[in-house]
């Protein structure tokens, strides 16, 4: 494989968790779904797979970002197994609306377990490592400079919203509505 490929492949991976990301915005702020803190769990496994991608992207591959990537996807597959988990019990009911027929913690698990897959297929081919020192950040490739700064907007969205949502304690379970907005309002 080689270093244009990869950096190819990595920065449509990082476009891909992007999108999760946004589909998941989507359901909070179109569809007023607040994600519970199980789901903001999740969101953080896909920062992290997302920040690994950057790594990628801004530096060149390395074995080191491809291992934040398989953390971050342990992470968020065991936190949407768990959820999974928490709802299967019959009359136990769901969270969320579900999209295509599953919902938003079932997708996450597929998700993750495809980046799992994806990043040790990535693993296996070394050439991507043979990075020369004169080599610029993002490769000179416009898609790569897109996809790590859209990457980077979403992360910090992310930790806006979680802030809006939760405010500085422990967030609702389940979340009725953003409580730093609603304290906010109760002071004025």
């Amino acid at each position: 494989m080689t270093l244009e490929l990869s950096r190819t492949l990595n920065a449509l991976g990082t476009l891909a968790v992007s999108l999760v990301l946004v589909l998941a915005y989507f359901y909070q702020l179109k569809l007023y779904e607040l994600p519970c803190p199980l789901c903001l769990l999740q969101r953080v496994g896909f920062v992290a797979v997302g920040v690994g991608l950057g790594l990628n992207l801004l530096y060149g591959a390395r074995a080191r970002h491809y291992a934040l990537m398989l953390l971050g996807a342990l992470f968020g597959v065991s936190v949407a197994v768990r959820q999974i988990l928490l709802h299967i019990v019959p009359g136990t009911g769901h969270y969320g609306s579900p999209v295509l027929g599953l919902h938003y913690y079932t997708w996450a698990a597929i998700c993750f377990f495809l980046i799992l897959l994806g990043t040790s297929i990535m693993l296996m081919f070394e050439k991507q490592y043979e990075n020369g020192s004169t080599e610029q950040r993002f490769g000179g490739s416009t898609l790569a400079k897109v996809a790590f700064f859209i990457m980077l907007g979403l992360a910090a969205l992310n930790a806006v919203s979680t802030l809006i949502e939760c405010g500085p304690t422990v967030c609702a379970d389940p979340p009725t509505s953003y409580k730093l907005i609603d304290e906010l309002g109760n002071n004025n």
